[in-house]
């Protein structure tokens, strides 16, 4: 298994920019691209692949999980343009799959898998043991809602980039509290990384305040 992981590496450092081809197949999937690296290099790994398919003007998704040992860093090679809405279930039933696993390894470690464009060289966004909800938070709770057109919300009022930091800094809180993130469910899973690592970005200075980066909701 090692060799053949090895033998996947090496194929993927020899295509173009955008496309990750399945070894033995013509399916190819049409990786994400960023503009930053997180983690640069994996070892130990199993590939996942979720193609994009369509059927008259639906929208599909193939899944291919053959080569996942639970042992392993599994790596989730996603096409960019199928929604959340199809890959989160996925995700879901891996996810649960590996954890049940007698084989499970408390090292290993789920990634997805990106291209930095500014390098040109392929990249991995970790994701661990992420909870992934299809509902809105509890009534009450702070959340930052990245929608589908590109608008960010915080508990229903929209805020650029730019304001997000300083409105959520500015807050009057009487108690400690979580902010969650949320997600369109429709949007592209390229976009959902794009939010997400701006998520990752947050920075909270008022005292009691906390972003929980273990959950994500999906609505």
């Amino acid at each position: 298994m090692y060799s053949f992981n090895q033998s996947i590496m090496k194929k993927i450092t020899l295509i173009t920019l955008s496309f990750l081809f399945l070894a033995c197949s013509k399916k190819e999937v049409l990786l994400p691209q960023l503009d930053e690296t997180i983690v640069a290099d994996v070892k130990d790994l199993s590939p996942i692949y979720m193609f994009f398919e369509t059927n008259d003007k639906d929208t599909l998704i193939d899944v291919n999980r053959s080569n996942s040992i639970s042992s392993t860093n599994w790596l989730f090679n996603i096409d960019k343009r199928l929604p959340l809405r199809l890959v989160i279930p996925e995700i879901q039933k891996l996810q649960a799959k590996k954890e049940k696993s007698v084989h499970k390894s408390e090292t290993s470690e789920n990634y997805f898998t990106y291209m930095d464009k500014n390098k040109k060289a392929l990249a991995f966004m970790p994701f661990g043991e992420v909870e992934f909800n299809f509902d809105k938070p509890s009534v009450g709770s702070n959340i930052i809602y990245f929608d589908r057109d590109g608008k960010i919300f915080f508990n229903h009022q929209l805020l650029s980039k730019k304001e997000l930091d300083m409105h959520i800094n500015g807050l009057l809180i009487e108690k400690e509290s979580n902010i969650y993130i949320g997600y369109n469910k429709n949007l592209s899973y390229e976009n959902y990384l794009k939010y997400r690592l701006l998520a990752k970005k947050i920075v909270i200075t008022k005292l009691g305040l906390s972003v929980d980066y273990t959950k994500e909701f999906v609505y």
